[in-house]
């Protein structure tokens, strides 16, 4: 009796602990769980091919940095040396270049319009929530509305229509959250550099707690044989803000701090009448007919 009795408790200790190891991450124990990126543009990884990055020839000037020194800000410049980028690629870039050079560009933020897919991350000071359910989970952005549904399923669609954020499944791995990603619209980018893709676009991402559940951690693996020479890889580290744990008192710029630390506020990027460059190259979108 005592010898099945131990079993039985022996038993359900390791049932318990599977279970414990079986369980999906969860990025939002509470509602007022939110992650802001720490940086405005993709980091490169340990070795092999990444992303676009600054030109180290034209280093970005903020915002900020015009606050502390006066100096004129500018638009981010890509760095066309990059080798996964192909003839047709690159040359875009430099038609874009071109524009921020002349002072004719704007950012994809300044512009209102939604990042696309693997850039959607890529949005800082404004925090992203989870909201995990059975069947999916949704990504929303504080800054402006945008978000993604991640269906938790083992195929894409049939047929699919292309689409900003694309169509994107997921599935648990361990502590990870793995989401793969088709369907992109060519009329997105990549990156703040404005870097195009074509309809090939095909991204697997890995979203993963790290520092004790303090920080994100997302690497992105990247493939479009339309517009790179080979697969890339990437990531992006956010922070994780929560009032009473995690505050959000470590600004990126003067004026992320303005943003309290949860629950998820209501806020938008307005609509802006006005062209710019005189009236050449505005990148503000316009609504051409009602909705309904």
């Amino acid at each position: 009796m005592f010898a099945t009795a131990r079993y039985l408790s022996m038993t359900a200790v390791i049932m318990t602990a599977a279970h414990a190891a079986a369980a999906p991450p969860d990025f939002a124990p509470n509602p007022a769980v939110g992650w802001i990126a720490l940086g405005r543009e993709f980091q490169p990884p340990a070795s092999g091919p990444g992303p676009v990055a600054e030109d180290p020839a034209y280093p970005l000037i903020s915002n900020d940095d015009f606050r502390r020194t006066g100096r004129q800000p500018t638009v981010p410049v890509a760095d066309v040396s990059n080798p996964i980028l192909q003839d047709w690629t690159r040359e875009e870039l430099r038609k874009r270049n071109a524009l921020a050079l002349a002072g004719k560009s704007l950012s994809q933020r300044a512009s209102c319009r939604p990042y696309g897919m693997p850039g959607f991350l890529l949005h800082v000071i404004e925090p992203f929530f989870f909201v995990q359910t059975q069947d999916k989970v949704l990504i929303l952005w504080q800054g402006d509305h945008e978000f993604r549904h991640v269906y938790l399923t083992d195929r894409h669609s049939k047929n699919l229509k292309p689409s900003l954020t694309g169509e994107s499944i997921g599935h648990y791995e361990g502590d990870e959250l793995v989401i793969d990603t088709v369907g992109i619209s060519r009329k997105t980018f990549i990156d703040g550099y404005y870097t195009p893709h074509t309809e090939q676009l095909h991204v697997v991402e890995r979203i993963r707690m790290i520092d004790g559940g303090n920080s994100l951690e997302a690497r992105f693996h990247v493939e479009d044989p339309g517009a790179f020479t080979t697969p890339w890889d990437a990531s992006l580290r956010f922070r994780r803000v929560e009032p009473g744990r995690a505050e959000n008192d470590k600004a990126i710029s003067l004026v992320s701090g303005a943003v309290a630390a949860g629950p998820f506020l209501e806020t938008v990027c307005a609509e802006n009448p006005y062209s710019y460059f005189g009236g050449q190259g505005a990148l503000i979108p316009q609504a051409e007919k009602p909705d309904f």
